[in-house]
């Protein structure tokens, strides 16, 4: 599409096969964009586009991300307040009628199998190494190992007679991340199980495990069960105030995810996706018509009329 799109906290720029989200640096930006920074969206990692009324004078342009295609959704489990939804676009209400046009753009654009579960994750996780400081030690993540070293003040006395702890991803079926605005949050890891990992879902979340981590996906079981609280566990680490906060533990647990779930072995067989192919030319019709609106109110210039004219044409 070669286009640009500005709002609130975050703009996209929209490529021919994907959209990048850049995430603005001030003072009013939530610190998980922050720390994010910028994500590339391929068209094929979602589902669904809605544009909805926002609060004091807004609208809001949401690309649903399709299950199982971004690991930081997956880890987050439904876990994330609708401001820190890193896929909303939040613009003021006079660019409503330009927020349309590209709803119904990347509409045009998804995946007829968008409506699947992804089987594989479509979006890049955050990078390693990273780190951040829990109530009762530090985790850290260089891309192959997970370290927990325990502090001498928040560790319970369990921990510290197991001492100090380092996982290797290949040993793990998946991670939990229980949000630290919860009142007990943590992240756990989950040691692989005697029985196969289910490939659907990586054998990761809160969702598949339950809030102890453990359990099973259509009777299949995927990691060893958990039997004892976070705070005795060896292989979790607590939140607390100011302790795991959302920008630094869910980037951490989206990575770690990640890393597991390209670690464990490829399904024997997994569905295809089918390109979109070429559009209808009725559709092609009524979005020039559309972009002819858009021109005619002055939202997009001479050039930019033209240019996407000769592009939509030249998909009949």
């Amino acid at each position: 599409m070669g286009d640009v799109l500005a709002g609130i906290h975050a703009t996209w720029e929209f490529d021919t096969d994907s959209v990048l989200i850049r995430f603005e640096r001030g003072i009013r930006t939530p610190k998980l964009f922050q720390s994010l920074r910028e994500r590339r969206i391929p068209y094929a990692a979602l589902s669904s586009v809605t544009l909805t009324p926002g609060k004091r004078g807004t609208v809001v342009l949401r690309a649903v991300p399709r299950a199982g295609a971004d690991p930081l959704v997956e880890a987050a489990s439904g876990q994330l307040k609708e401001g820190f939804d890193p896929y909303r676009l939040v613009l003021p209400a006079e660019r409503e009628v330009l927020a349309e046009y590209y709803a119904d753009e990347l509409r045009a654009l998804l995946d007829p199998a968008s409506d699947e579960p992804a089987d594989r994750f479509l979006v890049a996780a955050p990078e390693a190494p990273m780190n951040f400081k829990a109530y009762d030690g530090r985790a850290s993540f260089d891309g192959e190992r997970i370290s927990f070293r325990w502090s001498w003040t928040g560790a319970s006395s369990a921990k510290w007679k197991a001492g100090d702890q380092t996982f290797k991803v290949s040993e793990l079926a998946g991670i939990v991340w229980r949000s630290p605005e919860a009142l007990d949050g943590y992240l756990r890891l989950l040691p692989r199980a005697a029985a196969p990992v289910d490939h659907r879902t990586g054998g990761s979340l809160g969702d598949l495990h339950g809030p102890d981590g453990s359990g099973s996906a259509d009777g299949v079981p995927v990691a060893a069960p958990v039997t004892r609280a976070a705070d005795q566990d060896p292989a979790a680490v607590l939140f607390g105030l100011g302790y795991g906060p959302v920008h630094e533990s869910l980037p951490f647990a989206a990575a770690v995810l990640e890393s597991v779930r390209r670690t464990q072995p490829a399904p024997a067989s997994a569905p295809a996706l089918v390109n979109a192919g070429r559009r209808d030319p009725a559709d092609i019709a009524e979005r020039i018509h559309h972009l002819g609106e858009l021109h005619r109110a002055g939202l997009v210039t001479d050039a930019e009329y033209t240019a996407k004219k000769a592009q939509l044409l030249a998909e009949l």
